[in-house]
């Protein structure tokens, strides 16, 4: 029986840490709905094009594949401000909703982490999880994340850029984040990965039970 998890929450919650360890347990295919935005925040930075730039930004967006991402060059600090910035682009997200709807609709099923997920990409997920945590934690996440990688990191800079990200994605016109009406929330502000994933799993075993 093939299996279709949304996982939905602001940046640095850990949602995408449990997608992908949810994957590997299920056996499926993941997606990171987050690297399409990245990624064309990317290609409008390599063009030297005004991240605004809409026809521009649109362009870029469908000549995306799905699976080829340099996660390090897209991973940092500098690119997920930008790609808040693409995502807030109603045309940019149309433009990406049949290629992650066609991801999600796999034979095998699919594990697909972002922002508006359970609510616009794919609102008939049998299991949908709201993962969150406090701003502090998730700017101390994205320090040691960065901090990994070798960056300079600044927590009072991280935790303003978390707050503002937030507003962004939340207040935006098109496909807000905002938690499904049918999503379970799960806070990791004082979780460990381990315990997370634990929690994780028992949620999709209760929406499995049903």
């Amino acid at each position: 029986m093939s299996m279709l998890i949304a996982i939905d929450g602001p940046a640095a919650s850990g949602k995408g840490t449990l997608a992908r360890r949810l994957a590997r347990h299920f056996n499926v295919p993941h997606l990171d709905t987050g690297l399409l935005y990245r990624a064309t925040a990317a290609g409008l930075l390599q063009q030297g094009v005004r991240l605004d730039d809409v026809e521009r930004a649109v362009a870029v967006a469908r000549g995306l594949a799905l699976t080829d991402f340099d996660d390090d060059q897209l991973r940092g600090r500098e690119m997920g401000e930008a790609a808040s910035i693409v995502a807030a682009i109603p045309e940019v997200r149309a433009a990406l909703i049949d290629a992650q709807r066609r991801f999600a609709s796999r034979p095998e099923g699919a594990i697909i982490d972002g922002r508006d997920i359970g609510t616009v990409i794919c609102p008939d997920a049998p299991v949908k999880i709201f993962v969150t945590a406090s701003p502090e934690t998730r700017a101390q996440r994205r320090a040691l994340e960065l901090a990994g990688r070798g960056e300079k990191v600044d927590f009072a800079a991280l935790l303003a850029d978390i707050s503002k990200r937030d507003e962004r994605d939340s207040s935006r016109s098109s496909a807000p984040l905002k938690v499904a009406p049918d999503a379970i929330t799960l806070d990791t502000t004082a979780l460990g990965i381990e315990e997370a994933f634990a929690a994780a799993l028992q949620i999709v075993s209760g929406r499995a039970a049903r």
